[in-house]
C-alpha cells in the first residue's frame, strides 16, 4: 500500500532521506514507530510487523511524521478493513487491527501513562455504535475530512461506524442540493450556503436526526420530502468564519429533540447538546459510576446534560450538577422532568463550587484538560470521602492523579472502550480519602 498525503500546512524536513524500517509498536496516538539510529517517525495506518519505507516526513508538536510512505511488507496482525475509505479518512485509524489487538494496545497505553494495570470493557458493537457523526460539505465532496488536511474532504457513501442510515441521509442530501441547485461551503474561499450535515440516532429508541448548517440564506421547505426517515430535521445558521459543526438554530421540522435511552432512563437530544457517542457502551459506563458513588448526596461536577445525574437520581441517589454552559443545564432539566425524578441543576463553574465537603460523593467528568487546577486545591480542602472520576484523557488524568493521590487512594478502576478503531478510551477511577 502506498501511501501520499497531501499536506499544505505545515513545514517538511529539510532533505529528507529514503527510510526503510520495520514497525516494532504502536504510538499513545496509534500511529506506527519506525526506528533508524535514534530517529523515531510516526507511521498512520501501520502496524507492528509491517515493514515500510518513508519517502517524506514533516515535524508537528516535536513529533516526525510521515506522509508519504509505503508498506512494504504486511503484518501478520492486520486484517481487512471494512470501511472502504480507511487509509484516507480522518476518523478511524485502527480498522486495520483485530479489535483484541486494539484492546491490548489501549491496556498497555493506560499501563504506561497511569501506571495501573485495568481491565477494558469492549463496546458491544464495533460498527454502527457511534450515535453521531458530523459531515462536512464541500466542493471536493461530502464526508470527513481526508487525513493531514483542513481543506479537502473523502467524498463518501456511507459511515460503517455509524450504520445504514448515514447511507440514506447522505442520498438524501446530494438529491436535494442537485434539485435545488445548492451550493457547498468551500473551506478555502470562505463562502458557499450548506457546510455540515450531522446526523444523530438513538440507538436504542430508533429515533433519527438529520441536522443541516448552513451559511446566511433560505433554506427550502422542501427538505423534509429528502429526508422521509428522520423524526427530526433542524436548520442552523453560522455565517462565521469559524469551521464548527453547531450555529444557531433558526427552524426544525418534525420532532425538537430525539431520544436516547439507558438502563431504563431517557435523555433528550438536540442538535447543540453533548451526549455520549457510543450508546451502546454508554449503558455500562453509568452502571459503573453508579457501583463507585457511596452515600447518598451527591454533586455531579461537569454535568452537561444530565448523563451521570439524571442516571443517579433514578437510582434514588440526592443529585445537585454544575455544569458551565446554560444550554445544558437546561437539557439537563428538562431531563429531570422527562424520568420524573428528584435532582437540582445549574449553572456554575468548577472553581467556583461551594463546600464540597457536604457531599457523600462527588462524581468529576472534565474536558480533556483536565480539572481545574482551583478544583484540585479545593478538594485537598475540602477533601469530599469519595471522588469518581470519568476521563476520556488519560494523559490529564495521570496529572491530575498526581496531585490528589496525596490525600486520596484509588479504590476500584476500570475502562471502557467507547471509541473502537481509534486510539482513545474512557477511564473511570473511584478516589476514596485516606484515613
Amino acid at each position: 500500500m502506498y501511501i501520499n498525503v497531501p499536506l499544505i500546512f505545515i513545514r517538511p524536513l529539510h532533505k529528507p532521506q529514503v527510510m526503510r524500517a520495520e514497525i516494532r509498536e504502536l504510538s499513545h496516538e496509534g500511529f506506527g514507530i519506525a526506528e533508524a539510529g535514534k530517529r523515531k517517525i510516526l507511521v498512520p495506518f501501520t502496524a507492528p510487523g509491517d515493514v515500510v519505507e518513508i519517502r517524506k516526513w514533516h515535524r508537528k508538536k516535536r513529533k516526525l511524521i510521515a506522509h508519504d510512505y509505503e508498506i512494504l511488507e504486511y503484518s501478520g496482525e492486520r486484517m481487512e478493513p471494512k470501511c472502504p475509505y480507511f487509509g484516507v479518512c480522518g476518523g478511524c485509524l485502527l480498522q486495520h487491527i483485530p479489535y483484541e489487538k486494539q484492546l491490548e494496545f489501549k491496556r498497555e497505553k493506560l499501563k504506561d501513562t497511569l501506571g495501573i494495570e485495568m481491565s477494558i470493557v469492549p463496546s458491544p458493537k464495533i460498527y454502527g455504535h457511534r450515535n453521531r457523526i458530523d459531515l462536512v460539505i464541500t466542493p471536493q465532496g461530502i464526508g470527513f475530512r481526508r487525513r493531514g488536511t483542513w481543506w479537502d474532504t473523502v467524498d463518501i457513501d456511507g459511515c460503517e461506524v455509524f450504520g445504514e442510515k448515514s447511507g440514506r441521509a447522505l442520498k438524501g442530501l446530494r438529491e436535494f442540493m442537485e434539485d435545488f441547485k445548492l451550493q457547498p461551503w468551500d473551506l478555502k474561499k470562505a463562502q458557499g450556503f450548506l457546510r455540515y450535515m450531522v446526523l444523530r440516532e438513538g440507538k436504542f429508541t430508533g429515533e433519527f436526526m438529520v441536522s443541516l448548517l448552513t451559511d446566511r440564506g433560505s433554506l427550502p421547505e422542501d427538505v423534509e420530502e429528502y429526508f422521509p426517515f428522520a423524526d427530526s430535521i433542524y436548520w442552523s445558521i453560522n455565517d462565521t468564519k469559524s469551521d464548527v459543526s453547531y450555529g444557531e438554530p433558526v427552524k426544525f421540522w418534525g420532532r425538537e429533540f430525539i431520544r436516547e435511552e439507558l438502563d431504563g432512563v431517557k435523555y433528550l437530544i438536540h442538535p447543540n447538546s453533548f451526549f455520549q457517542t457510543n450508546s451502546y457502551q454508554a449503558v455500562n459506563l453509568v452502571r459503573k459510576v453508579s457501583e463507585f458513588v457511596e452515600g447518598t448526596k451527591v454533586l455531579d461536577l461537569y454535568s452537561g446534560v444530565g448523563t451521570f445525574g439524571v442516571y443517579l437520581a433514578k437510582k434514588g441517589f440526592e443529585v445537585e450538577g454544575v455544569e458551565v454552559n446554560p444550554f445544558a443545564v437546561e437539557m439537563a432539566r428538562r431531563n429531570v422532568e422527562l424520568n420524573d425524578v428528584e435532582a437540582s441543576f445549574k449553572v456554575g463553574e468548577d472553581k467556583e463550587v461551594e463546600s464540597l465537603r457536604s457531599y457523600d460523593t462527588v462524581v468529576v467528568d472534565p474536558p480533556r484538560a483536565g480539572l481545574h487546577p482551583k478544583l484540585i486545591k479545593k478538594i485537598l480542602k475540602d477533601k469530599p470521602e469519595n471522588i469518581v472520576y470519568v476521563s476520556c484523557n488519560p494523559k490529564t488524568l495521570s496529572e491530575n492523579l498526581s496531585t490528589l493521590r496525596e490525600q486520596y487512594e484509588i479504590v476500584e478502576s476500570e475502562a471502557f472502550d467507547m471509541f473502537p478503531h481509534t486510539p482513545h478510551v474512557e477511564v473511570v477511577i473511584q478516589l476514596r480519602l485516606k484515613v
